[in-house]
């Protein structure tokens, strides 16, 4: 018997509807050849939201979310000017996607950074430093630390304008998210690079703490650890050596961002952000104003999110791996959008649209 899956689809700003439209006809194909049916519940969210309803995460947007299965949201915000039309406390990132964050509590975000071998020619690092290709997964705590720590400021007694932020973590914070991480590893190749800064920070002191208590629970994963800007080096000089990488929220934030440098754009970067209950699904890079509207957006990210949304959310492994190599085709059929375009004319540069409708032309050929 077919199931249905509700999905909340949030197309967010600049790319984001072009970009969605190009998820959605990859959902429909998936729906096509599978034993499921995916119900599609458009919702307004970000600065776009806040013109039209007054917030960025207006209601209407909740409740979606709240009925939903899980969330399939589009790149949000404006450029600095635009930004400047809106409310500090409404701009995108704090008035809608930290919100988001909160609500479900999505505290593990999941980044593949993922190059096979074909698609090496993307990278900016040496061909020997590739080697047979970049397969990472990225796990980052997403609800707690720095970014959503007291925040303080003032005038102190001096005269002097300052800024406190706090960065707060307790005990079963990090250990949900070291959990995940260990399962993780479990599945892939059983080792766990553990990135912290404990020889600055307390909170990595802790959190190596309440990795080591975990650890017992998985004997069977290797544990490395790694200090962060070791890590930052060793991602450029040898990516391959790592895995699986877990990680607080604001070295999550900036090394992730780094790995997509690694594959070339982060126009190659999907995520995933699990709570207990619902999950959200978003590609890495932001939404792109300045090239809204072109038909040029590279819209990778944002199917490869649906890729994953249909493996951690809905249990479908084997769409989500179709869907995946549907889009590998194209590239290695010597397709590929503007911003990945092979400076040595090894590939043709195609539309947004026309890099969609290829996925769904590959998927129906069922030959991925």
């Amino acid at each position: 018997m077919s199931k249905t899956f509700v999905i909340a689809v949030l197309e967010g700003d600049g790319i984001g509807p072009e970009i969605m439209a190009e998820a959605v006809k990859v959902l429909r194909a998936v729906e096509a050849s599978a034993d499921a049916t995916f119900e599609l519940v458009h919702a307004p969210f970000g600065a776009q939201a806040y013109f039209d309803h007054g917030h960025s995460f207006p209601e209407a947007a909740m409740a979606a979310c709240d009925r939903a299965d899980a969330i399939l949201k589009g790149p949000i915000g404006l450029g600095h000017e635009e930004s400047k039309r809106i409310p500090v406390e409404e701009r995108p990132e704090r008035g809608a996607l930290l919100p988001l964050r909160k609500r479900y509590n999505t505290f593990a975000n999941f980044r593949p950074v993922y190059l096979p071998p074909e698609l090496a020619f993307f990278s900016p690092l040496r061909p020997e430093v590739v080697g047979d290709g970049i397969d990472i997964m990225m796990i980052r705590e997403l609800v707690g630390g720095l970014y959503f720590g007291k925040k303080e400021e003032g005038i102190d007694a001096r005269g002097l304008r300052y800024v406190k932020e706090t960065l707060e973590y307790d005990e079963n914070e990090i250990r949900q998210i070291l959990t995940v991480a260990f399962e993780e590893a479990r599945q892939r190749k059983k080792v766990l690079h553990n990135v912290h800064k404990s020889n600055v920070l307390m909170s990595s002191v802790l959190w190596n703490v309440i990795g080591d208590e975990v650890a017992r629970q998985y004997p069977d994963v290797e544990v490395k650890h790694v200090i962060v800007d070791a890590a930052a080096t060793a991602l450029v000089l040898n990516p391959r050596q790592f895995d699986v990488m877990v990680m607080e929220n604001m070295f999550g934030d900036i090394l992730s961002d780094l790995a997509g440098g690694l594959l070339g754009s982060l126009g190659l970067m999907p995520s995933a952000c699990i709570g207990m209950e619902k999950a959200y699904y978003e590609p890495s890079h932001g939404s792109a104003p300045d090239i809204a509207g072109k038909g040029i957006a590279n819209p990778y990210s944002m199917i490869g999110s649906v890729a994953l949304m249909l493996e951690k959310s809905f249990g479908m492994e084997t769409e989500a791996k179709r869907v995946m190599d549907a889009m590998r085709a194209v590239f290695a059929a010597g397709y590929t959008t503007a911003d990945l375009k092979d400076p040595k004319g090894k590939s043709e540069a195609i539309g947004t649209s026309d890099f969609g409708d290829r996925v769904v032309a590959a998927l129906a050929a069922r030959t991925v």
